[in-house]
């Protein structure tokens, strides 16, 4: 009887894994954690929910956190960065 049940139980993983993406996209931070930007560079990290960024980081501006590797925020945070008074600015090329 389990040879029956094997092939639909594995094609359910896989259809689910397709479906919701899970099998290409890397979080950026685990669970229990959010991203946090380097104030005047490109550095990242991520910090333990319910606590301050650590020294020298800040929060990421609402609506431009990224969620997974590669995604449009993460990308974007790449050129891009925050300065000591928390404006967006560009990160000179080669920094």
């Amino acid at each position: 009887m389990t040879r029956y049940v094997r092939g639909p139980v594995l094609a359910c993983a896989v259809a689910a894994a397709v479906l919701t993406g899970c099998a290409t996209e890397d979080a950026i931070c685990g669970g229990g954690e959010y991203p946090v930007l380097a104030i005047g560079s490109t550095g990242s990290a991520c910090a333990p929910n319910g606590e301050e960024p650590p020294e020298g980081y800040t929060r990421y501006p609402e609506g431009k956190v990224p969620e997974h590797v590669g995604d449009k925020w993460d990308t974007y945070w790449e050129t891009h960065t925050v300065d000591k008074d928390g404006r967006v600015i560009e990160v000179p090329e080669g920094e």
